[in-house]
């Protein structure tokens, strides 16, 4: 399973945008550091140079894989897809990331961050419609059924997640929850009303459309 290892917080830097890779324990510092520090990691340029058309474009497309923890790689078999399913290309691409398992379990609250979330899928805790799934990248449908397996219900982890989930109210609109069971249901496919990230994914289909 290829990912990002690095520093997640040098990365939010370099979009200048919280993209909510760390948990809510060190929320405080996430924004401190972007507060301070309002310019991208590594040396300053002697010159600030014009933000060029595809420099913005990158910086979409970037800001989007980070965000969901997906590689090059991935991202460009999710365009490819989105530009031959029916509808809108980038609202087809954000559908499809958003209804990838780690990003669910994000949505639901079983998890503060959508890389918690690959460790939960990774280490078989995670059932879908009754079965185990390892697979991060696995695609819900409406009515999938979401659980967290008997033994990892009373993992710390999860009694914290529950605990800020319901503290916070941050569950999708296009889930349900019962905390109680430690299981979720996905009641509808995600529009493009339900991204909260700022980004502009026509601007991606631009790049990719070169």
């Amino acid at each position: 399973m290829a990912r990002y290892r690095g520093p997640v917080v040098k990365l939010m830097r370099r979009e200048g945008l919280n993209l909510f890779l760390k948990n809510s324990h060190t929320l405080h510092k996430e924004k401190s550091s972007l507060e301070k520090r309002k310019y991208p990691p590594g040396l300053p340029p002697k010159k600030k140079g014009k933000i060029t058309e595809y420099g913005a474009q990158l910086r979409e497309k970037q800001k989007v894989k980070r965000a969901y923890g997906v590689l090059e790689k991935q991202f460009r078999r999710y365009f490819e897809e989105a530009s031959h399913t029916p509808g809108i290309p980038g609202e087809n691409l954000l559908q499809f990331l958003e209804r990838r398992l780690d990003n669910v379990l994000y949505r639901m609250g079983f998890a503060v961050t959508r890389r918690q979330a690959r460790n939960f899928v990774a280490h078989r805790h995670i059932l879908v419609n009754g079965h185990r799934v390892d697979i991060c990248s696995y695609r819900v449908n409406v009515g999938d059924k979401i659980e967290i397996r008997e033994k990892f219900q009373k993992s710390a982890f999860i009694e914290e997640n529950i605990k800020l989930a319901q503290a916070i109210n941050r569950t999708a609109s296009w889930v349900s929850v019962d905390y109680s069971k430690f299981s979720g249901e996905v009641l509808s496919l995600p529009t493009r009303e339900h991204i909260d990230i700022p980004v502009k994914e026509q601007v991606i289909v631009e790049l990719y459309s070169k």
